[in-house]
C-alpha cells in the first residue's frame, strides 16, 4: 500500500510540473505583450547600463519592469499598468508611497540645504527615538543595511580583538566581503550543521576574508553552540554572531521556540557579540523590530531600508561600553552623508508621524488576512504549501515540508512555483519581489481591497493547476 501511495504522489507532482511548465510559458507570453515599453527602455538601458540595470538584483530575462510613480499602496510602470505593490522596494516601503507627511518633511527640508556633512537637530530627533524604541542607548548612522553590518562587525572586531564571525547559512546581510558567503548553494555544497562550508557568493572575495566567516543553520542553537567550542579550541572565538531574528531571505523563516533564548545565553557565556540584523525586520514587523517581537535583547542593531522613509539610510545601535570604541576614535565609523538632512527629515517623520501604534495593528490586521486567505487557497485547491508571516511581512511556502533552515529550503526545492506566482500577480496588477527567497511586504497605506487582489491571483493560480 504504501509503494502505491508514493506512485500516486510522483504521478500528481510530475502532473503538477508539466502544468506549471505549460502556464509558466502561458504567462510570460502575456506578461511582455503588456509590457513594451519596458522592452523598449531596457533596449536603451543596456547600452550605457551594465545589464540595463542599476543592481543586478533587478535583472529580468528577457527584461524587467520599468517602474514610474508610486502612490500609497499602488505602482505604476512605463506602459501604464497599475499594480498593488508587495515588493515594496524589497521592503523598505512600508509607509508606502509618497507618503504625506514624508512629503512634506522632505519638501521643506531640502528648500533648506540638502547636505552639510554636519549634524542637524533631525538626527538627534532620530537617534533618540529608536533608542526608545530598541532599548539601545547609542546609535551612528549610514546610507545602506550593507554599510550598518559592515561597520558593526567592525566595531565588534574592535571591541574584541577577534577576527572570525559567525552568520547563519543563507542569510543575507548586504554586498560587502565580510558576509558575502554562504548565502546561496547547492544542497550538497552546504556541509553538516557542526560544520557548514564557508562559500564566496560570486566572485571578487578573497579566500581570506571568505575564511574567516563561519556559518551556522538557523534554529539549531546546540550546532551554533558546538561550531563556537570548536573555533575556540582552534584559537578562533568568534568576534560575533550576526543573523536575523527571522529569517527573511528563505522567503520568511520564523524562529522556534527558545532559539533566540538560547543564542542570546550561548554567545553571552562565550563573550561574544551578538548582533540582530534588522535591515528588513527593523520598523517593519513592530516598532522596536524583532528585538521587540521576539523579546530578546541584542547586544547591537543594524536598521537600514525602512529607516529612511524612501531615502538611501542605515544605522547602528548598541550599548554604551562597545560604542566607546567609537566615541574614543579607535574604530572609525565614518561617512559623508551619515546623517543626511533629507535622510533624517524623512526617518522623523516616519517614526513620528507614519509608524504608529494604530499603523503597527492595520498591518497585522492585513497580514492575518493574508496568511488566513493563501492557506485556505492552498488547502481549497490541494496545492501543496503553507503560509508564514509577521506583521507586514509574509510568503507562501510552495512545499508541504516545514521550511525551518537553508538546508530544508533547499531540500524541498521548488524554484518553478514561485516563479509562476510571480507572473500571475503582476499579469493580474501585483507587485512582488521576484524569487524563491523573497517575501511580500506591505505598507501602512495598503488596504483590504490589496489583499483581495492578491488572494484573487493566487486563487487564479490555483485554480489553473489543478484543472
Amino acid at each position: 500500500m504504501s509503494n502505491l501511495i508514493v506512485s500516486e504522489a510522483s504521478v500528481i507532482q510530475a502532473a503538477l510540473h508539466a502544468r506549471t511548465a505549460e502556464l509558466t510559458e502561458r504567462e510570460e507570453v502575456r506578461l511582455q505583450a503588456r509590457t513594451h515599453g519596458s522592452e523598449q527602455m531596457h533596449a536603451r538601458a543596456v547600452r550605457s547600463m551594465t545589464s540595463g540595470v542599476p543592481s543586478s538584483y533587478q535583472i529580468r530575462d528577457p527584461w524587467p519592469i520599468y517602474l514610474t510613480r508610486g502612490r500609497g499602496s499602488l505602482v505604476w510602470d512605463v506602459d501604464g499598468n497599475e499594480y498593488a505593490d508587495f515588493h515594496n522596494g524589497f521592503g523598505s516601503m512600508v509607509q508606502g508611497h509618497a507618503h504625506p507627511a514624508i512629503v512634506r518633511a522632505v519638501t521643506e527640508r531640502v528648500a533648506l540645504g540638502s547636505h552639510f556633512a554636519m549634524p542637524t537637530e533631525d538626527s538627534i530627533v532620530v537617534s533618540e527615538e529608536l533608542a526608545r524604541r530598541f532599548g539601545l542607548p547609542q546609535w551612528r548612522y549610514v546610507n545602506s543595511g550593507s554599510e550598518a553590518t559592515m561597520d558593526a562587525i567592525r566595531i565588534a572586531r574592535g571591541v574584541t580583538g577577534r577576527d572570525t564571525i559567525i552568520k547563519i547559512f543563507g542569510s543575507y546581510h548586504g554586498h560587502h566581503d565580510y558576509v558575502m558567503v554562504s548565502i546561496g548553494a547547492p544542497y550538497d555544497d552546504i556541509g553538516p550543521a557542526d560544520n557548514m562550508n564557508s562559500l564566496g557568493y560570486g566572485a571578487g572575495i578573497p579566500q581570506a576574508v571568505i575564511d574567516l566567516t563561519v556559518p551556522v543553520p538557523f534554529n539549531d542553537a546546540p550546532a551554533m553552540e558546538r561550531r563556537i567550542e570548536a573555533l575556540a579550541a582552534e584559537g578562533r572565538l568568534p568576534a560575533c554572531v550576526i543573523m536575523e531574528a527571522a529569517m527573511m531571505n528563505l522567503g520568511v523563516v520564523l524562529p522556534e521556540p527558545g532559539y533566540l533564548e538560547a543564542v542570546r545565553e550561548i554567545t553571552a557565556r562565550h563573550g561574544i557579540i551578538l548582533i540582530f540584523d534588522e535591515v528588513k525586520t527593523g520598523l517593519c514587523v513592530a516598532a522596536g523590530g524583532a528585538t521587540e517581537r521576539f523579546g530578546v535583547r541584542p547586544d547591537m542593531i543594524t536598521l537600514a531600508k525602512a529607516l529612511g522613509g524612501g531615502l538611501p539610510s542605515g544605522a547602528i545601535g548598541a550599548s554604551v561600553e562597545i560604542m566607546e570604541i567609537v566615541a574614543s576614535d579607535r574604530v572609525k565609523q565614518v561617512g559623508t552623508f551619515n546623517g543626511n538632512p533629507l535622510t533624517m527629515a524623512a526617518a522623523r517623520a516616519s517614526l513620528l508621524e507614519v509608524l504608529t501604534p494604530e499603523a503597527y495593528d492595520h498591518l497585522d490586521h492585513l497580514n492575518d488576512r493574508l496568511i488566513a486567505g493563501c492557506d485556505e487557497i492552498l488547502t481549497r485547491h490541494g496545492i501543496p504549501g503553507y503560509t508564514v508571516g509577521i506583521s507586514s511581512k509574509g510568503c507562501v511556502h510552495f512545499t508541504d515540508a516545514p521550511i525551518r533552515d537553508y538546508t530544508s529550503f533547499m531540500a524541498h526545492q521548488n524554484a518553478a512555483l514561485p516563479e509562476l506566482a510571480w507572473l500571475y500577480n503582476a499579469n493580474r496588477g501585483v507587485l512582488m519581489a521576484p524569487g524563491r527567497e523573497e517575501e511580500w511586504t506591505l505598507s501602512v497605506q495598503h488596504t483590504d481591497a490589496d489583499v483581495d487582489r492578491y488572494l484573487d491571483s493566487l486563487d487564479h493560480l490555483a485554480r489553473d493547476l489543478t484543472a
